[in-house]
């Protein structure tokens, strides 16, 4: 049974080979699984823990990409249903040598967008120790926003560590204020949320790390620690009881792709927490993790296994 729970939207993404060329002048892609919170649930699989994948595909050839991609991984599919009214989303994605890719979404009315909230009476919560959910399921669809909800809803009852990310998506809100509203409702039901620094200028008004994390200790009960993403600068860590710090980043000499990081700092803190590692011990793996990977073009093709992820603490001279 699985220790990790998620649900989201899984896609394919075409992603250029052509450096520096729009999308428009770009010629050559390669084809890869990507979707935020699948990219998790990559990254925890491939540190040899047992996952589960919630969500919907299409009966369509992105959808069995898909399928393969999860099984080969090691991510549970038992959830994710076929949907022969609706098609897979997909996107493309730019190569560039500075700064974050364009990408542009095929993902309107896909099948994830209307997801069954049926398939949520059939989960068995009894072995997940921590589910991870993020703002943008909760974007496509009102569906989607009531699916996540009750799946929350779920969780607590069933005594579950959530953990929360925004995800900020604004091109799928229908507007900035909406989104900003639904962002933070949902954040008050998670145990640990963790906002990146330029999200919380967007969802608080303020990029200074303290004030971002004691905005949301203070809008939930529920909340006891929130980890603010600095980037490249590393994370900022505060709990309820006030214990605060930061953990530095990791340098990298040559950044590929920056999509998929903060989903890599996802993975090595879940990954830590599942391996029973404290709070700082377990966002340091989630810095090293996402600057795994930016060195590499894939959203998730970066996170390492467990001893890949060993070998590059090694060198970088830091023990668990």
């Amino acid at each position: 049974m699985a220790e990790f729970l998620t649900i989201g939207e899984p896609m394919a993404v075409f992603a250029s080979s052509n450096i520096d060329k729009n999308l428009e002048d770009a010629t050559d892609f390669t084809k890869f699984v990507a979707g935020a919170e699948l990219n998790v649930a990559i990254g925890i699989s491939r540190l040899g823990h047992r996952t589960e994948y919630i969500s919907s595909v299409g009966q369509d050839p992105f959808g069995k990409f898909i399928r393969k991609s999860m099984t080969a991984a090691g991510v549970g599919n038992t959830y994710v249903s076929e949907d022969v009214d609706h098609w897979t989303g997909f996107y493309l994605k730019e190569r560039v040598s500075h700064g974050d890719p364009a990408t542009f979404y095929f993902r309107r009315n896909s099948a994830a967008a209307n997801f069954d909230a049926n398939i949520l009476d059939s989960i068995d919560f009894s072995d997940v120790q921590i589910a991870h959910l993020s703002g943008i399921f909760a974007a496509l669809s009102d569906n989607d926003l009531a699916v996540l909800k009750r799946l929350s809803q779920h969780l607590k009852q069933n005594g579950k560590f959530i953990t929360f990310d925004p995800n900020l998506r604004p091109a799928l809100w229908e507007s900035q204020a909406h989104m900003v509203a639904t962002t933070n409702e949902l954040a008050k039901n998670a145990d640990l949320v963790m906002p990146g620094i330029h999200e919380g200028e967007i969802l608080m008004g303020s990029s200074n790390p303290q004030k971002i994390a004691d905005f949301y200790l203070n809008q939930s009960q529920t909340t006891q620690t929130v980890i603010v993403k600095l980037g490249p600068k590393g994370a900022y860590i505060k709990q309820k009881n006030g214990n605060a710090q930061t953990i530095p980043g990791f340098h990298v000499k040559n950044v590929v792709d920056t999509v998929g990081a903060g989903d890599g700092f996802a993975v090595g803190l879940i990954s830590g927490l599942l391996d029973g590692l404290p709070i700082n011990k377990a966002a340091r793996r989630g810095c090293a993790i996402g600057a795994l990977a930016v060195m590499s073009p894939g959203d998730n093709d970066g996170y390492p296994t467990s001893d890949e992820l060993n070998s590059y603490l090694q060198n970088q001279q830091i023990t668990e």
